[in-house]
């Protein structure tokens, strides 16, 4: 029985025996059915929200924004503390609260890698090929009993995934990927499951993750997708923390404060096109 639930309704294709498809048109079908590159590109905007739920059955908050162009902020919250992972499109940051832990510090290589990742706000197939990603046909490949496209699918940094293609609707079931944790090589699995409509493009709604081979999986469940919702910039610049006062120091008291200037002393000129 397929994982996938979709809401997608009145698309028509052509059938052509799956050896006849390029890659390319493959990925064409993928863009058409969940959307069209138009309906895409007129979102500048998403706000994901839901929960996640991890090895054991613990659960937690999160929220996910992301912003044209590749601008992301990711929250995750559990027993009253927020954990942030955020990257303007120059600068990633983190603020991980779990040790008393307030100030803003920087990502680590392998976490900035996975938000890089992230902030792709179209996903790595569409436009692929404008940014300097490879994608192949390798052929046909059963997810849970049913035949799906296997797509191999190399980024411009050197890395690989596979894609899993629905057969009949041309969207992602499963992705495969290899990364780096702790100097390990970790191989993931993750599947995709429950498109909706959010203002004219199908998004999943359900993605669930585990290290191949392991029973210990990890879900996340979107509540709420939104689209073009005002995000200020702000959201995703790193924070300046607060000037810190020296230990034993005080507030200046009145009889300490500077002088004020006399009425009668000559103020310097102001130069063009500043305010006074």
């Amino acid at each position: 029985m397929r994982r996938v639930l979709l809401a997608i309704a009145g698309l028509v294709f052509i059938a052509m025996p799956a050896s006849a498809q390029t890659a390319e048109e493959i990925v064409a079908k993928y863009i058409k059915a969940v959307g069209g590159p138009e309906k895409i590109q007129a979102v500048k905007t998403l706000r994901r929200s839901g929960k996640f739920t991890g090895g054991g059955g613990f659960e937690a908050a999160i929220v996910e924004e992301n912003k044209r162009s590749n601008m992301v902020r990711q929250e995750f919250s559990l027993q009253g503390l927020t954990a942030i992972n955020a990257y303007d499109g120059k600068t990633g940051w983190k603020i991980e609260p779990w040790q008393g832990k307030k100030d803003p510090e920087p990502l680590g290589e392998e976490e900035m890698k996975q938000i890089l990742e992230d902030s792709d706000f179209d996903g790595p197939l569409v436009n692929y090929q404008q940014k300097g990603n490879k994608v192949e046909f390798v052929g046909m490949e059963p997810v849970e009993g049913t035949d799906a496209f296997k797509l191999k699918l190399t980024l411009a940094n050197g890395d690989v995934r596979y894609y899993y293609l629905d057969t009949d609707y041309y969207v992602p079931i499963k992705i495969d990927t290899k990364r780096m944790i702790r100097g390990a090589e970790r191989e993931y699995e993750t599947s995709l499951g429950d498109y909706k409509e959010v203002a004219g493009w199908y998004l999943p709604h359900s993605v669930e993750v585990n290290v191949k081979g392991s029973q210990n999986r990890q879900k996340v469940t979107y509540d709420k997708i939104e689209a073009n919702v005002p995000i200020d910039d702000n959201r995703f610049h790193i924070p300046t923390p607060p000037a810190k006062t020296e230990p034993g120091a005080k507030p200046l008291d009145a009889s300490e404060k500077l002088p004020q200037k006399k009425a009668d002393e000559k103020k310097p000129p102001t130069k063009p096109g500043t305010k006074p």
